[in-house]
């Protein structure tokens, strides 16, 4: 749609020609910005709800600062996932104001404060899943949940996650990260009636397979509810709980 198009769009909108919702759905596909490096999709939050999220692994730092000037420019919320230190430091030189999540290996952004919403928990198995578990929660939070963290509470000492049944049942979605057999998942499932988003990470003996293992254990859940996303994929797990938080 280009400049004549939306302002007759919005003169007709100002005349109560159209409705203001079927406005909003014609304005859902508008153009991307191309900015050389990358067209970012500023209308991805109309569409879906959340901003266009930056992954920085593979990308030069000086092409993450564009796009993250772009998005912020344009009056949305930043979140910057695989950030390396490399990374976060051109991204701090851009804006202090860019707060940098070392664990997470995230990066975020805010305009103003958002009162958190509903309810997600995030537990992971082990203290060297914390870094998975970490990106979900970061990507919760952004997405508006409040968001509580149950971490190193796996099945070798299963009192541990027992101990926070109340929190469990309390949760409107749960994501679970666990690596070497991946067993933490199906347990938590089996006590809450919320969904389960589990994610296998990388974290393991050799047997592991770099996460296979775990990822193939959560996909023969037995328990109903639990869904799974990819190695290592706190971000989607986060963004998925959040989604479900919302409704």
């Amino acid at each position: 749609m280009d400049r004549q198009k939306l302002k007759i769009l919005l003169d007709k909108v100002r005349k109560g020609k159209i409705k203001i919702d079927k406005a909003l759905e014609m304005l859902r596909d508008l153009p991307f910005e191309d900015i050389g490096i990358a067209k970012v999709d500023h209308h991805r939050a109309l569409r879906r709800g959340f901003p266009e999220v930056i992954f920085c692994e593979g990308k030069e730092p000086k092409d993450t600062v564009a796009i993250a000037k772009s998005i912020i420019k344009a009056g949305h919320c930043l979140l910057a996932t695989r950030v390396d230190s490399k990374t976060a430091a051109a991204l701090k030189k851009f804006s202090k104001k860019i707060k940098y999540h070392r664990r997470a290996r995230c990066a975020t952004y805010r305009h103003k404060k958002v009162k958190p919403q509903g309810h997600v928990v995030v537990c992971c198995a082990g203290t060297s899943d914390i870094p998975v578990a970490e990106e979900a929660k970061i990507t919760a939070e952004m997405l508006g949940a409040k968001v509580t963290a149950l971490y190193d509470v796996g099945v070798a000492g299963i009192h541990r996650v027992l101990a926070h049944k109340k929190e469990l049942k309390e949760a409107r979605a749960i994501v679970v990260a666990a690596g070497m057999e991946g067993a933490l998942a199906s347990v938590v499932g089996g006590m809450v009636d919320v969904p389960v988003v589990a994610v296998p990470t990388s974290i393991g003996y050799g047997a592991s397979f770099g996460g296979i293992a775990a990822l193939l254990a959560m996909l023969n859940s037995c328990v109903p509810g639990v869904v799974v996303v990819n190695i290592d994929n706190g971000f989607g797990a986060g963004y998925a709980a959040a989604m479900i938080n919302r409704k």
